[in-house]
């Protein structure tokens, strides 16, 4: 390698002590078609679509490339440019009085040999030239490209430093938009940006997420395919497979390509294949009888009528794809079948003559019009770009790139053509679908239309037209992975796997998805909850004690029975106030107890229906002070019963410490703290209705909060405390003799009470919703009842049923002595 260096750097320099001259190496390249005009145009067409490949020993100078297999669609590229070319040079508006001319080589589908012939047409083939010539402008004002991307990529690149315009109409790769790399280079064909991501979102459009893909293994097909691949990622598409192919490639990977193909499970191919590559792929399903599979094709072939008619075992019936739209332009046709230039050089030479009307082959296909469009496209723009040139003043820029790429006209078939900053026009595409008749011909039908210029909304328009698939079949084919998740369920990623294999995973409790294949399941409002099917959140029910329901009523009934218990028992005392019994316990308690007991029964009806602001208030606070006040005349009577018995002690004043006033007062004083304890709760922090979403998960728990739970516990203590000291008090007056003495029925009232109380407390914690406020009310009235009946029920019965006891000696335990 160093002996190589150092002969290169001799030579080197030898060459320059010679005079520095510009050198063609190698032999002349001659255009297969010319014609001399007052402006050159270049033009590199595949003529021939393949070449014989040769084996040097690097002793002998190479040959030239042999080109084989006649290219027909190189021709008709280069009878679009011949027509422009003469519609240019007969029109008296656009460049007038000057003619154009031509150069046409051919570029036999080699990258090399396409190079080869573009730096002759700008070089015009001079052996030598000084280096003043170098610089200068080259006789070929601008050449049209009629190659695919890799050969354009190279010439690009070759001629780019020397701003040559160079305007291709069928390499589409979007690498070449890159101006930094290919500054000269424009086209009349929308970048494969732009297909790229129309074919995605046309996947994405019939529900396929889980695609196969083939390409050819050069710049077109790896850049088209990755920018696919890229927006199908984003789109949630999928690709099982992706693999590539090139025409020169052994059949053992074409057997390869076949075998993942055969053994995939998605049902759709997209590809971005060369027409020469997707015949070699037809070819080897053909011999494996390969068909169901529903293809995606780009716009190399898609409209391509000479690769229907190479798919002989129907494998591409119902293909869909995007292709250049169609158009007509007049007098193109006539012209392409009617006339035929001389080949200078060629040895069978044409008349200009020759009838091509009744022959039918490739040449005389014009599916491809739209191509050949863009061809006449680009001619034209060169020719407005010159004409602007030509009729400005002396300080207009003379370059003629600057002047192609600021172009904007329009064509006698009314489209608009320009080139945006990129040197891109605009991308806009119609929607193909193959649908084969029943004498074996495809019909090319448009069933809609892809524009980039519109919003992305908007851009994708597939009209009402009814499509084919897939083995003839109307519906449309499924490709995917996993079936869709539907409503209620969420997606779960299996291991492994691409995003589109998923398993469908049922939503919690509480949890909805109501659209198909949602990733997530969403969180419904508290105060909602998932319905069974998990695709809908129901508004949850509200549970409160109400009258209307079974619970509600009973104690509704208990309630009002016993207040009208205790009106009965307040009637009979009041019937009978003058009799012995009443008289004798205290008959202005015993009324005071009788109202505290009604109130104590009706604030339990407080405790029953939807809470509210003030019944939250109303019911604690009016619950702890009527039974306050019920313990205080308890507690009064309890005490009255131990002062009468010290009364009728020898030299005792007692009673008149406990009189009647100081009765009332003890209990006003001992109802009033009670009322302090409420105001201060009411005031600090009150109870409230609450919404308990805890307690029960599909139901809502309307309650009331305590707000300040000392304030609650405070009146609860409070009222446990009273009637701990009457119970206290009136056991210890239980025995003291006298048939008056009812400390006895306290003692047995209080014992209940602190009894259903205590009980109270762990029942009321531990029951759910409703229910502790049942256990609440049940406490209340039982209480109340108790205190009714032990302490007000056995006088009843003495008043009503055993009068003859009713009397004050009896009272006094004074009666007559029972008989032996």
């Amino acid at each position: 390698i160093i002996l190589f260096c150092v002969c290169v750097l001799l030579v080197a320099s030898l060459s320059q002590a010679e005079e520095s001259r510009c050198r063609r190496r190698g032999d002349p390249e001659n255009p297969l078609l010319s014609k001399d005009g007052n402006i050159m145009l270049g033009g590199v067409f595949n003529f021939h679509s393949k070449w014989n490949d040769r084996m040097e020993n690097y002793m002998h100078k190479p040959k030239p490339l042999q080109c084989t297999s006649l290219n027909f669609r190189g021709f008709q590229y280069a009878q679009a440019m011949l027509f422009a070319i003469e519609e240019i040079n007969n029109s008296t508006d656009l460049l007038p009085g000057i003619s154009l001319g031509y150069k046409l080589y051919d570029g036999c589908g080699s990258i090399a040999r396409g190079v080869r012939v573009a730096l002759a047409s700008v070089t015009d083939n001079e052996i030598t030239f000084a280096p003043s010539a170098c610089n200068r402008a080259a006789q070929i004002q601008a050449i049209m490209v009629g190659t695919s991307s890799s050969p354009c990529m190279a010439i690009a690149t070759v001629l780019g430093p020397f701003y040559i315009s160079m305007i291709g109409h069928i390499a589409s790769c979007a690498c070449l938009s890159d101006k930094t790399k290919y500054p000269s280079f424009l086209r009349t064909i929308p970048s494969d940006y732009y297909q790229s991501r129309a074919m995605a979102h046309l996947v994405k459009y019939f529900g396929w997420t889980w695609v196969g893909a083939i390409r050819t293994n050069d710049d077109y097909g790896n850049n088209g395919m990755a920018i696919f691949t890229e927006t199908a990622q984003q789109l949630g598409i999928c690709l099982e497979y992706s693999v590539s192919v090139f025409r020169t490639d052994p059949l053992h990977k074409i057997q390869q390509i076949i075998d993942i193909i055969k053994a995939s499970t998605s049902k759709v191919i997209v590809t971005f294949l060369s027409l020469t590559d997707l015949y070699m792929i037809l070819q080897e399903l053909s011999n494996h009888n390969l068909t169901g599979y529903q293809w995606v094709g780009s716009e190399s072939w898609i409209s391509d009528s000479q690769t229907a008619t190479r798919d002989k075992h129907r494998i591409l019936d119902g293909a869909i794809g995007l292709s250049i739209p169609k158009v007509n332009v007049s007098g193109m046709r006539d012209f392409m079948l009617d006339k035929s230039e001389s080949a200078t050089g060629n040895q069978r030479e044409c008349t200009g003559h020759e009838d091509l009307s009744g022959v039918q082959n490739t040449y005389t296909d014009m599916s491809l019009m739209s191509l050949f469009y863009n061809v006449y496209k680009g001619v034209y723009a060169v020719a407005h770009a010159l004409h602007n040139i030509l009729k400005c003043n002396k300080t207009c820029d003379n370059k003629i790139l600057q002047h192609i790429r600021k172009i904007r006209f329009k064509t006698k078939t009314g489209d608009e053509v320009y080139f945006n900053e990129n040197g891109d026009p605009s991308g806009k595409y119609e929607i193909i679908n193959w649908q084969p008749r029943e004498n074996g011909i495809v019909d090319f039908v448009s069933v809609g239309l892809h524009d980039t210029s519109l919003p992305a909304d908007k851009q994708l328009n597939l009209q009402s037209k009814p499509l084919i698939w897939a083995q003839n079949s109307p519906e449309v084919p499924l490709s995917v992975c996993s079936e869709k998740c539907p409503p209620g369920t969420r997606k779960v990623l299996q291991k492994g796997k691409p995003v589109c294999c998923y398993d469908c995973l049922r939503c919690a409790e509480g949890e909805i998805s109501n659209n198909t294949d949602s990733v997530t399941c969403v969180q419904c409002d508290p105060e909602f909850w998932s319905n069974e099917r998990r695709d809908a959140c129901v508004k949850k029910e509200a549970e409160f004690l109400s009258y209307e329901e079974i619970m509600g009523a009973l104690l509704t009934a208990a309630s009002l029975f016993g207040t009208c218990m205790t009106a009965v028992v307040a009637f009979i005392f009041f019937r009978y106030r003058q009799t012995p019994v009443v008289r004798a316990n205290n008959s202005e308690l015993s009324f005071l107890l009788l109202f505290s007991l009604t109130l104590c029964f009706l604030c339990s009806l407080t405790f029953i229906g939807r809470p509210s602001e003030w019944s939250c208030m109303l019911r604690h606070t009016a619950f702890g002070i009527t039974f306050v006040l019920c313990i205080s005349c308890v507690l009064g009577k309890t005490i009255v019963v131990l002062m009468a018995f010290r009364a009728t002690l020898p030299g005792s004043d007692v009673m008149k410490w406990f009189g009647p006033a100081q009765q009332k007062l003890s209990v006003l004083g001992f109802t009033l703290i009670q009322v302090i304890i409420c105001i201060l709760w009411l005031t600090i922090s009150p109870p409230f209705p609450f919404k308990n979403f805890k307690t029960f998960k599909d139901k809502i728990i309307l309650e009331c909060a305590l707000g300040s739970a000392a304030g609650f516990w405070a009146v609860l203590g409070y009222i446990g405390l009273l009637a701990i000291l009457c119970f206290i008090l009136a056991f210890l007056a239980r025995k003291l003799p006298d048939n008056f003495n009812e400390a006895k029925f306290i003692t047995f009232s209080m014992l209940i009470f602190c009894a259903v109380w205590i009980t109270f407390i762990p029942a009321y914690v531990s029951s759910p919703g409703k229910f502790s406020v049942a256990v609440e009310i049940f406490a209340i009235l039982a209480s109340s009842f108790g205190l009714l009946i032990c302490i007000f029920i056995p006088k009843c019965y003495i008043i009503l049923l055993k009068p003859e006891k009713n009397t004050k000696k009896n009272m006094m335990g004074k009666g007559a002595p029972k008989s032996s």
